[in-house]
C-alpha cells in the first residue's frame, strides 16, 4: 500500500508538544559501539532525551504548506513520562487552546468553543495543528526499541568529516506503527540525534526529520531545532525552535488536571 505523507497525517487538533522538554534522566556509560546492546542503548537513550523529571518550555513552531504558512508559540510543562500540559500563546485565533496528558489519558481543550476532546490511540499517528509532526512524534508514547528491531549498518565518517553511526530499525510484527523503515543517524562523540529518514510500506523515502543547534545544559545536550519534511517535492515542512527552557520547576501531579487544562 502506498501511502503519501498527508494520507499518513491525517489533520487532527489534539496531543501535546510537552515531552519535547522534559529533563534527560541520569545517563548509563555507553556499550561497546560493536557490542549487541549498543544499538539498543542508542534508541532509547534517544527516546529518553526529552522525558525525565519535570520542565517547563517556551517553543516556535513553523509550518510551510504548499498554500499557506503559520507560526505558532506554546508554553508546555511535564512531570516525568505520564504527565504533560499544553497551552497555544499565539497566534490570538488558536491562543487558550491547551492539551494534556495524564497518565494514558489524552485531552483537548478547544478556548473557541469550551469544549474539551478526548485524544483515542486512533488519532496517534494524525497531525498536530496541521504540521508535519505527528502526534506520536510529539507525545512520544512508542518506543523505539520497542517497536522496532534495531541493526547497525554504519560507522564511520560522512562527507562532512563528521563520525557517526548508522541504524536500520524495522517494524517488530504486530508493532502499532506506520512505518515500513526508519534510518536512524547519529553522531559517534555522544550518540545525538543528527537525522531519522522514514519509509512507507512499500520500501518508499517518505519523510525526514533533522535536528540541528546541540546545545549543553549542565550535564544536559539536546537539540534546539528539529525540522521535519516530507519528501514528495512540494518544499513543505515544519520546523520547532526551543526558546525557554526550565528543568528546575516546582510541580506536582494535581497541576495536571482537567480544571487546570479549562481554566488556561
Amino acid at each position: 500500500m502506498n501511502m503519501s505523507p498527508r494520507k499518513l497525517l491525517v489533520p487532527v487538533l489534539g496531543a501535546a508538544c510537552a515531552l519535547l522538554l522534559t529533563a534527560m534522566p541520569a545517563a548509563s556509560e555507553a556499550p561497546d559501539p560493536d557490542s549487541p546492546e549498543f544499538a539498543t542503548y542508542v534508541m532509547n537513550k534517544i527516546d529518553d532525551q526529552y522525558r525525565g523529571e519535570k520542565s517547563r518550555g517556551i517553543m516556535q513552531m513553523k509550518v510551510k504548506t504548499k498554500n499557506w504558512t503559520r507560526t505558532m508559540k506554546f508554553e508546555s510543562w511535564t512531570l516525568g513520562t505520564k504527565y504533560s500540559l499544553m497551552r497555544i500563546i499565539s497566534p490570538k485565533k488558536e491562543k487558550g487552546t491547551a492539551t494534556l496528558k495524564a497518565k494514558n489519558d489524552l485531552f483537548t481543550y478547544l478556548s473557541k468553543t469550551g469544549k474539551t476532546i478526548k485524544i483515542t490511540s486512533g488519532m496517534m499517528g494524525g497531525s498536530w495543528m496541521g504540521s508535519h509532526f505527528t502526534n506520536d512524534d510529539l507525545v512520544k508514547n512508542s518506543r523505539m526499541a520497542d517497536d522496532f528491531t534495531i541493526k547497525k549498518t554504519f560507522s564511520g565518517p560522512i562527507k562532512s568529516g563528521l563520525e557517526i553511526h548508522r541504524f536500520v530499525l524495522t517494524p517488530r510484527k504486530n508493532a502499532a506503527v506506520v512505518w515500513g523503515k526508519i534510518v536512524v543517524s547519529v553522531r559517534a562523540s555522544d550518540l545525538q540525534p543528527l537525522r531519522q529518514l522514514y519509509y512507507d510500506e512499500d520500501g518508499n523515502k517518505v519523510r525526514v526529520m533533522k535536528f540541528y543547534k546541540h546545545t549543553t545544559f549542565g550535564e544536559r545536550t539536546m537539540p534546539m531545532k528539529m525540522v521535519i519534511k516530507p519528501l514528495d517535492g512540494s518544499g513543505e515542512y515544519t520546523q520547532v525552535l526551543v526558546k525557554e527552557m526550565d528543568f528546575g520547576v516546582k510541580l506536582n501531579k494535581s497541576f495536571f488536571s482537567l480544571q487546570k487544562l479549562k481554566s488556561m
